[in-house]
């Protein structure tokens, strides 16, 4: 990491990085989206004050300046590292007050004692998901490069996702109400650690990172690694076009599904719909069919299989969804029934 940088100068240094980092470089997905009616409004930044956000951060204000006055920084403090933490919340906050836009920080209150991955993710979503709403902000930047996609990317082959779940961090994720843009996905992170210090401007290092407390800091510092070795070539691009590949497969099977008309207005589940189709279609629209009736359901993976055996085969069944309800199969559709 370069030496800290001088406040008063990191908007010029900003429009350097922005030089070193040419709207060219980054996701044309992500460009296209921002284009568009969605994008209106607030643009919100996830920023931790490390090398990729703060890149994300200074080359949005760089290179759309009339949107300056909309950018809002967020960064959440897990209260996981003590002072640590705290300076990294300063930094986030002296480079908003630097760039003349709004930062806001929040904080982790009711810290685990010993808190998952899974865990800091959703106390970190939640605040950002606050903030939004807040701010009637419909876009959420993401500062997620190459190297997370190839970490992510070993992680969920260790949980054996399908094609949507290796096809992500995805370039633009639309929710419900916000669009979550990701126009780093064409470059990998020594490209920004590069860039940023030919531009002279200094981050903050999560000293975590360095550990192997968390699976992605293992598969980061030990597996890929070795992939790398083992492989002989660079493995981000090669991983970054196969998360391409898979992101267009996972559409167009979600295309052929929605052609298919398989729920009717009571929103239960047409299984002559899927009659002779791919075991994929059956799986993605009993998918579907428990995202909209139970989206909480913390049925396991045996209990999915089981579930889509059983309509598969078509016969009248019921099968418990927990205490509160159960799965009916009868005359060919599937419908949530309460206990």
């Amino acid at each position: 990491m370069p030496r800290p940088t001088r406040l008063a100068d990191l908007p010029a240094r900003a429009l350097r990085l922005a030089e070193l980092l040419p709207i060219a470089r980054l996701h044309p997905a992500a460009l296209d989206a921002v284009r568009g009616p969605r994008a209106r409004g607030p643009w919100c930044v996830a920023f931790s004050g490390g090398a990729d956000s703060l890149a994300l951060l200074l080359v949005l204000w760089a290179h759309w300046p009339d949107r300056r006055r909309q950018l809002v920084a967020l960064h959440f403090n897990h209260r996981l590292r003590g002072r640590a933490a705290a300076a990294d919340a300063r930094f986030c906050l002296q480079v908003c007050a630097a760039l003349g836009i709004r930062g806001r920080v929040g904080e982790w209150r009711d810290v685990p004692k010993a808190p998952s991955e899974a865990e800091a993710r959703t106390a970190r979503q939640a605040f950002f998901v606050r903030e939004m709403k807040r701010r009637r902000a419909r876009v959420l930047w993401l500062a997620h490069q190459q190297d997370d996609v190839a970490e992510t990317l070993l992680m969920r082959l260790a949980r054996g996702s399908g094609t949507a779940g290796l096809a992500a961090p995805r370039p633009v994720q639309a929710r419900p109400g916000e669009l979550r843009l990701r126009p780093l996905l064409t470059l990998a992170k020594r490209d920004l650690v590069a860039a940023l210090r030919a531009a002279r401007i200094a981050w903050r290092e999560d000293a975590t990172n360095a550990t192997g407390a968390y699976f992605r800091n293992r598969v980061r510092r030990s597996v890929l690694p070795a992939w790398q070795r083992a492989a002989g070539r660079d493995v981000l691009g090669g991983v970054a076009l196969s998360r391409e590949r898979l992101e267009e497969d996972d559409a167009a099977l979600e295309a052929w599904l929605d052609g298919l008309a398989v729920f009717d207005r009571r929103g239960r589940l047409l299984v002559a719909s899927l009659a002779d189709k791919p075991l994929a279609l059956w799986r993605r629209a009993l998918h579907r069919w428990l995202l909209r009736h139970r989206p909480d359901t913390d049925l396991s993976r045996q209990g999915f299989e089981q579930l889509l055996a059983l309509v598969r085969r078509g016969r009248p069944a019921r099968f418990s969804l927990g205490r509160s309800a159960f799965a009916v199969l009868r005359a060919g559709r599937l419908e949530l029934q309460s206990a």
